[in-house]
């Protein structure tokens, strides 16, 4: 069918969405992606509401234009500002990403969740009316990170300054009260083994949305006959409206699919 020729879009300020299209590429490996990243203007998490709003519309647009047929914004942020206006505007179906609070509520031992994410999100109305409808003995609490935004744009995954950083914003908090840490951002992702390094408490789960993301891309394929049987995982990079065609920066991102 035409329609399964088209690409999947992934959306999102910069690489943590990388590591959702890791997981679909295992899951749909036939499946054509376009991974747009927003380099121009990340971090998003720290700008102000109207301003992150119009870099959205203004990347969406750009995938709208070349005849994508599922829209994936792989961007907690993106997702709490945008989403509804973005279903409303476009008829291709659109996936956002919320932190995994469910089911780290939902699985909690009657011990505490820590929910981190960026400033944005947390401030958002989308998170707040989850937490609403979620957390009825209130057992979650929220901290920012946008700190790590940076260190992932910068490809420092390992170095010393985001442990130092994480070790001062975990300063104050007991993890034995925590059951655990919901990774609110896809930039948090590459960072999952140096927090449960520095947590060091074994039993504190780190839950990230990659999963329950990948399953309802494939259920939303599925529903809609949108399977492409006979493509070939074939990945076009986009910084901020521009095609990638250098073969050092597709191997850069292309790196990015095993971190």
């Amino acid at each position: 069918m035409e329609e399964c020729e088209k690409n999947i879009a992934f959306f999102d300020s910069g690489i943590g969405g990388m590591n959702v299209l890791r997981d679909a590429l295992k899951a749909l490996p036939r499946e054509n992606y376009i991974y747009f990243a927003d380099t121009d203007n990340v971090p998003y998490g720290i700008k102000s509401h109207d301003e992150v709003k119009g870099f959205i519309g203004k990347a969406v647009e750009y995938l709208y234009g070349i005849n994508i047929k599922l829209l994936v914004v792989a961007c907690n942020t993106a997702t709490s500002l945008a989403i509804k206006h973005l279903r409303e505007k476009y008829s291709f179906p659109i996936i956002g990403m919320e932190p995994a609070v469910k089911p780290a509520i939902e699985n909690s031992s009657h011990k505490r969740v820590l929910v981190a994410a960026t400033t944005l999100t947390l401030k958002e109305e989308k998170l707040e009316n989850l937490l609403n409808e979620i957390d009825i003995n209130g057992i979650a609490d929220k901290i920012a990170l946008d700190g790590l935004v940076r260190f992932a744009e910068d490809r420092n995954f390992t170095g010393n300054e985001p442990a130092v950083y994480l070790k001062e914003k975990f300063r104050n908090i007991d993890f034995k009260n925590y059951d655990a840490v919901v990774l609110g951002c896809t930039h948090f992702n590459y960072y999952e083994k140096m927090i449960k390094d520095i947590i060091g408490i074994d039993d504190v789960k780190i839950i990230d949305g990659n999963e329950g993301t990948v399953k309802r891309l494939k259920s939303i394929l599925v529903e809609n006959d949108l399977l492409n049987k006979n493509g070939s995982g074939k990945i076009t990079y986009v910084n901020s409206c521009r095609v990638i065609s250098s073969e050092k920066e597709i191997s850069n991102y292309n790196s990015l699919l095993t971190v």
